[in-house]
């Protein structure tokens, strides 16, 4: 399958490009990027042209991969799934409900595929953990605790204006929800606080009454990062391990199963953009509910 890559930057060239050109049954169709010298150079990395127009590209692709920064990828995606393209997007899906709802709606009336690569649901010892807990049942509440530092130097991640802009909540948020959810169900309601150092608090009620809190930063101290997810229920404690793979296997486990979507001409992904409105809708409420002191329902 020919993927067109939009984006150019080191998510862009280290995970996408890299993991499209080691798949084999995937190949890179060419690149875009909103910086042409950019979009060149990575494509004269792995061989492939350069396109200076998202339709001419769109034109040499069965499928698109982005990364790119979300209110920008939204677009793409629109485009893509109404010119028949298969998605493969990444977190948060788009940086409103309003937009997240047009790539939704596009993807369905086209009938195209769609993973959005929530990194860690591509492990296989994730997936597997948060299959039988949720089978287990009887959670009552859960934790999540994600406290990362981009801002040191040297990181790739630490210039990124969208980033810098919208904080954890739409950087990192999207990563602990899409472990929350599947375990306790919907998000009904929605309380959120800001803290220091770029701190924001979630209180979440699920489906069935079960509650979660996550807290969320991207400037902690170096010796306080840390990632924590503890569900509490009736049977105990659980603890959700890490990945225990690479970035790069979890994004050719992405390319595995959005392929096996289009062989089997399903389009029910765990992941996929109906599952990326779902966190967006989240976001969304936090958004309101920090900045105007209320509960959300985001649903």
């Amino acid at each position: 399958m020919r993927f067109g890559l939009f984006g150019t930057g080191h998510w862009a060239a280290e995970t996408h490009a890299a993991a499209i050109d080691a798949h084999p049954r995937a190949r890179l169709a060419g690149v875009w990027g909103r910086n042409p010298a950019k979009a060149q150079a990575l494509a004269e990395r792995h061989g492939v042209p350069a396109f200076t127009e998202v339709d001419a590209l769109l034109d040499a692709s069965d499928a698109v991969a982005v990364a790119l920064p979300p209110d920008v990828q939204a677009d793409i995606a629109v485009r893509a799934a109404t010119a028949g393209r298969h998605l493969l997007l990444d977190k948060p899906l788009a940086l409103n409900l309003a937009d997240a709802d047009r790539v939704v709606d596009a993807a369905q009336a086209s009938g195209v595929a769609s993973v959005v690569f929530f990194t860690q649901r591509f492990h296989p010892n994730v997936t597997g953990f948060l299959a039988s807990t949720a089978a287990a049942g009887g959670w009552q509440h859960a934790r999540a605790t994600m406290f990362a530092s981009i801002y040191q130097p040297g990181n790739p991640y630490g210039d990124s204006q969208w980033r810098r802009d919208r904080g954890a909540l739409w950087d990192i948020g999207p990563h602990a929800l899409s472990l929350i959810l599947p375990v306790l169900g919907r998000a009904t309601r929605v309380a959120a606080m800001d803290g220091p150092s770029g701190l924001v608090h979630l209180l979440l009620t699920h489906d069935g009454g079960a509650t979660s809190s996550l807290s969320l930063t991207l400037d902690a101290p170096a010796e306080a990062v840390t990632r924590d997810f503890v569900f509490f229920g009736e049977n105990g404690t659980e603890t959700a391990p890490p990945g225990d793979g690479s970035v790069l296997q979890a994004f050719g486990a992405a390319l595995d199963q959005l392929l096996e979507e289009v062989d089997a001409g399903t389009r029910d992904h765990r992941c996929d953009v109906r599952f990326g409105r779902e966190v967006v809708a989240v976001l969304d409420a936090a958004e309101t509910a920090r900045t105007q002191g209320r509960t959300v329902d985001p649903r």
